[in-house]
């Protein structure tokens, strides 16, 4: 299920979603968006509702001093504060000592970071980023539509997603963080 789609753009980032909430066969539009803001960040999730719901509602991420590295802050603070909310949440699971969450994207401070189930952060190169079962769609049309307005751009990438992808459905909701509102928190 879903396509979550991120762009950085002159320092700030967009992030759009779309609705469908899928399993199996089976398919409902779903109320609760995909994409939120929490406090100064931008977050939009795939793999699980109650994950996202968590990720909403419960986490409050840390503080993040603006002269301390931001890659080292997302691996280090960030993860370690989604983490515990998630296993307190009763999301991740631990098996063979090895602990698993869900995939989402974050933007912060006009950066777009990917985070994988297993944790890891990633930063893509190429200024966006999507996830889930529509990524192959939504990355081809990105690669396509550089040069245009990033909300057409995230909302070409979601429409193609959804034309071929059994797993996504509009609306789609879209978030932008700007530079401005950045430094201001």
């Amino acid at each position: 299920m879903t396509c979550i789609v991120g762009i950085v753009h002159k320092g700030s980032v967009v992030i759009g979603g779309d609705s469908a909430g899928v399993g199996g066969y089976d398919m409902q539009i779903r109320a609760d968006r995909k994409v939120f803001r929490n406090g100064s960040l931008i977050m939009g999730f795939t793999s699980s509702f109650r994950m996202g719901q968590l990720l909403a509602v419960k986490l409050t991420p840390p503080r993040h001093h603006p002269d301390d590295d931001l890659w080292r802050y997302m691996v280090g603070p960030f993860v370690d504060e989604v983490r515990t909310v998630l296993s307190a949440g009763g999301y991740s699971k631990k098996e063979n000592n090895v602990e698993e969450g869900g995939c989402f994207l974050v933007g912060f401070r006009g950066r777009l970071f990917q985070i994988e189930s297993d944790f890891q952060v990633g930063e893509r190169t190429d200024g966006f980023s999507a996830v889930g079962c529509g990524e192959a769609y939504a990355l081809g049309s990105l690669a396509e539509t550089d040069g245009r307005a990033p909300d057409v751009r995230v909302r070409r990438a979601l429409a193609a997603a959804e034309r071929f992808s059994a797993g996504v459905r509009g609306p789609f909701h879209i978030e932008t963080l700007d530079e401005v509102a950045q430094v201001r928190q």
